[in-house]
């Protein structure tokens, strides 16, 4: 087994999550299984507490575990593994740690950061090597930034783990190299300052990441070689691609970092295949048209917080060669506004993905309402759902206050509610229905169009569903209840038959959307938006 650490200096949102996503690509390409973890060091237990505004989207696994954003980079990229093994935060560190201490597991022992904190770190990265069979690299990134207190248990962890396996690891470290306009130069220091905090803990960098704007000279990166004491080879540039993200994988294999890395760690040298990979890139670089998708939304305002959305909706539009264009709308403010309709007018399509509580609600009923007028594709997701169902109710069904039990608690006919089982739930995190979970598809339906197989099985993480005892009424109505969970009664996909494309799911299909693998209900919805910007 080898591993490789990815670390981070300077300052954060450098992008180690897609550094670690793209080597992971570049060793599978050359035949080599590879599983990924990400470190957090915050004191969550997960971020299924945190502000998407602060934190960005939280990302599912089938096993159920609320997950850092990153591992929809490695699912997009890789065919890594991806568990409740492929995250691990100090939150779980300590609280792990600490439930052995109540339980006397340490015998009286003093219990400390040194050795137990960095034991069951270390204890979570063989966890993740041991996920499947035949895994041969685990990469492991460090979140935050080289300095940060709270990194520092993680990172005395990886030296002690290269100290006992001293010919199975690799210290990757990605710095920051600005270009400070007013001098005209490009200044190393920072780098040279974050590889110091490195060598102070005791890990010596074997591979430099130079995050920059621009290319770098020769001069520059061998100043960076010297100072920072690794090789003019392993000094690789990490540029900011012009086109699209998925560019990053073959701007460090041109560079030959893959063949760096198999040389370090004596891995087998395999000619690596991109032939499907610079293929999709080339659609990238020469579309045909572009397609305009409308989000409405809580957190449209963060770039992340909707990642994956945004990645699927790409991904969709690109297997038809278009290009993507997203229209953002903050749904709480579109209530504020007059004539609602002539601002959100124009797109080819609307989207309205999750979310919690009731701020912006009336703005996404709005949004449903527009769309089943005027005959316009509709992506209702999770909470989409709830308001394609709530809207068709009240507009259609006529069913008089029609709403959510999230919203209005008391209305006269929650057509969203809570479960019997959730309304006992007393703590907040990890407390929804997480994970996979199969489904039934009515094989009239478009959702049984688009998946071509009447059972499938998806992500979610919710709390309220919608409530059975307005099915038959709502049925009558014209909606049609396309898919309910293989194990029970639990409506999990509908939509308003007569419509071109209106379609509301309670799972979260963007998590298995892959650049090259389009997930088929975000390519059917784009395709329905396609069909309709060519009608208009």
């Amino acid at each position: 087994m080898k591993y490789i650490f990815i670390t981070g200096g300077v300052c954060s949102s450098l992008g180690k999550g897609l550094t670690a996503a793209s080597i992971g690509m570049l060793l599978e390409k050359r035949g080599l299984k590879v599983a990924l973890l990400k470190l957090d060091p915050y004191l969550n237990v997960d971020p299924g507490t945190m502000n998407p505004f602060q934190h960005g989207e939280v990302y599912v696994t089938d096993d159920g575990a609320e997950t850092d954003l990153d591992l929809g980079h490695y699912y997009r990229y890789t065919d890594s593994p991806l568990s409740c093994a492929s995250n691990a935060t100090s939150g779980q560190i300590y609280n792990t740690v600490i439930k052995r201490e109540r339980r006397g597991d340490y015998l009286g022992k003093t219990v400390q950061v040194i050795p137990h904190i960095t034991d069951e770190i270390k204890k979570r990265i063989i966890d993740c090597s041991s996920q499947e069979e035949n895994i041969a690299v685990v990469l492991v990134e460090i979140g935050g930034t080289v300095g940060d207190i709270e990194s520092l248990p993680f990172l005395e962890a990886i030296r002690q783990f290269r100290n006992e396996n001293p010919e199975d690891c690799l210290n990757a470290h990605l710095t920051y190299v600005p270009y400070i306009k007013a001098a005209g130069e490009v200044k190393t220091k920072p780098s040279q300052h974050s590889v110091q905090a490195l060598r102070q803990i005791g890990i010596m960098p074997d591979v430099i990441l130079c995050r920059c704007e621009n290319s770098l000279d020769q001069e520059v990166k061998d100043k960076i070689s010297l100072f920072c004491n690794v090789p003019k080879d392993a000094v690789i540039e990490e540029v900011d691609v012009e086109n699209t993200i998925y560019e990053v994988p073959m701007k460090l294999h041109e560079q030959k970092l893959d063949d760096l890395i198999c040389k370090k760690l004596n891995l087998p040298d395999c000619r690596p295949n991109f032939d499907e990979w610079k293929n999709f890139i080339e659609v990238v670089k020469n579309p045909k048209g572009t397609i305009t998708i409308g989000i409405v939304g809580k957190y449209v305002q963060h770039q992340d917080a909707y990642k994956s959305i945004f990645e699927a909706l790409s991904h969709g539009a690109l297997k038809f060669g278009y290009t993507l264009v997203v229209r953002k709308f903050e749904a709480d403010k579109l209530v504020e506004l007059n004539n609602i309709e002539e601002r959100i007018k124009g797109c080819d399509g609307y989207l309205v993905p999750g979310g919690f509580g009731e701020r912006g609600w009336e703005g996404k009923i709005f949004t449903a309402k527009y769309c089943r007028e005027n005959e316009i594709p509709f992506f209702g997701i999770c909470l989409g759902m709830q308001v394609l169902a709530v809207e068709y109710a009240r507009n259609v069904a006529k069913i008089s206050g029609a709403n959510s039990t999230e919203v209005d608690p008391h209305t006269e006919n929650p057509i969203i509610s809570l479960l019997n089982e959730q309304k006992k739930v007393m703590n907040v995190g990890g407390t929804m229905r997480l994970g996979a979970y199969s489904c039934k598809l009515n094989k009239t339906s478009k959702a049984f169009a688009a998946y071509g197989k009447e059972v499938i099985s998806e992500r979610h993480r919710h709390r309220y569903e919608f409530n059975n005892s307005f099915k038959d009424v709502l049925e009558k109505s014209g909606l049609l209840f396309s898919g309910t969970l293989n194990e029970g009664d639990l409506v999990e996909i509908i939509e308003v038959a007569t419509h071109p494309w209106m379609v509301g799911v309670q799972f979260h299909p963007e998590f298995k959307s892959k650049p090259t693998d389009p997930h088929p209900l975000f390519e059917e919805f784009v395709k329905a938006a396609i069909d309709h910007q060519k009608k208009v």
